[in-house]
């Protein structure tokens, strides 16, 4: 059994979002292409507290992605985004959620942020998402969505340690960093991940 994950397609992060991917909004289309062909989609949810501690306005002489350790982790300092009930928070109007079984949000404990769709950055504690999976009888993965240097890569990585056969959708991602994206897929693909088309899974 296959499952199609959707990572943050959120209106904080495509054109016109408080931290818009370039081109973000292209692989909606892609997304919305993609759901039929899968047995089960879901999607995670970054959805910050508007105190979350990876914010620079909540650390006084802080700027916008600057680095600092937070309990001991690095932590990008970034702009407000995403924050609970926000409508930066809320999944672009443009993607169909019709398909969508479940919805996993992350980000949530102010103290701690949360790249991946299965724990947060220091794996302190599960977002539930394995265990669903798992429940769906869920043995591959395809992951899309943003961003690719981010939470599409951390997501990739702990689906990989939590042995899920997993598959990069490239065609449906974009990053902030596009050359970080290039290191962070040739991690997967060393990891034993794979690197696929939208066009070969319809």
């Amino acid at each position: 059994m296959k499952a199609l994950l959707l990572i943050d397609i959120q209106n904080d992060f495509i054109p016109g979002g408080s931290l818009a991917v370039p081109e973000g909004d292209l692989i909606i289309p892609v997304a919305n292409q993609l759901q039929p062909h899968f047995d089960l989609v879901v999607a995670t949810q970054d959805w910050h507290p508007p105190d979350h501690k990876s914010f620079a306005s909540n650390h006084a002489g802080k700027i916008n992605f600057e680095k600092i350790d937070l309990h001991g982790l690095e932590q990008v300092l970034w702009p407000d985004h995403c924050v609970q009930g926000s409508r930066g928070a809320d999944f672009s109007d443009a993607l169909n959620l019709n398909k969508v079984e479940a919805i996993f949000r992350k980000g949530t404990d102010r103290e701690i942020d949360s790249y991946s769709g299965f724990f947060d950055n220091g794996h302190r504690k599960t977002t539930a998402l394995a265990d669903y999976l798992l429940g769906k009888q869920i043995s591959q993965v395809y992951i899309m969505g943003l961003a690719g240097d981010f939470c599409v890569y951390y997501t990739a990585k702990d689906a990989l340690q939590l042995e899920f056969q997993t598959f990069l959708v490239e065609d449906g991602i974009r990053s902030i960093n596009p050359a970080e994206f290039e290191k962070a897929k040739a991690d997967v693909l060393n990891r034993g991940g794979q690197v696929v088309q939208s066009h070969s899974l319809v």
